[in-house]
């Protein structure tokens, strides 16, 4: 019998089909443009459609409502320090970008921006823990494990549809 139990759902979007695992609390643990092949051992997956309502929010964010996705809980399971960027990260608003030095010196540790690249390279849950919105120094995209298509369409998609927040525009170099 498996220590952990997810849901599993996987989801249509405009840019590609996202997986989705949740706890049986509604907690999302993992979402992205991955398969689940990687799980730990003691990991039961069942598949479920829209498991407890998760699937929804993230197809309203898809349709255009993209604070839906602010109240779902996540857990990544993450190291300290991870967990700490990833914070940061929910921190930034919709329609707004940072770079990693701003990120690192958000979490009070302003020479780390090295290793917060490297926990936004390991963040197991995209979009709600928007690692997309955290770009180069210089304005340039920088990597994305779902590409850098994604990651322009998924912040010209927030762009469009976030509120205004005074004083962050979102500008990205060709």
């Amino acid at each position: 019998m498996a220590d952990i139990r997810l849901l599993l759902d996987r989801l249509k979007t405009p840019v590609g089909a996202l997986q989705l695992l949740v706890t049986p609390s509604g907690v999302v643990r993992q979402l992205g443009w991955f398969d689940a092949e990687s799980l730990p051992a003691g990991v039961e997956i069942v598949k479920a459609r829209d498991p407890l309502g998760v699937a929804s929010v993230l197809e309203e964010y898809f349709a255009g409502r993209i604070q839906a996705i602010d109240a779902l809980a996540v857990d990544g399971q993450g190291t300290d320090f991870q967990r700490s960027v990833w914070r940061a990260l929910r921190e930034i608003p919709a329609g707004s970008t940072r770079t990693y030095g701003e990120i690192a010196a958000r979490i009070g540790n302003p020479r780390a921006s090295r290793a917060v690249g490297a926990a936004n390279h390991d963040n197991p849950i995209g979009i709600v823990v928007p690692c997309h919105r955290v770009i180069g120094k210089n304005g340039t995209l920088t990597g994305y494990a779902g590409g850098l298509e994604r990651k322009q369409w998924l912040l010209e998609h927030e762009a469009r549809h976030a509120a205004p927040v005074p004083g962050s525009q979102l500008t990205l170099a060709s």
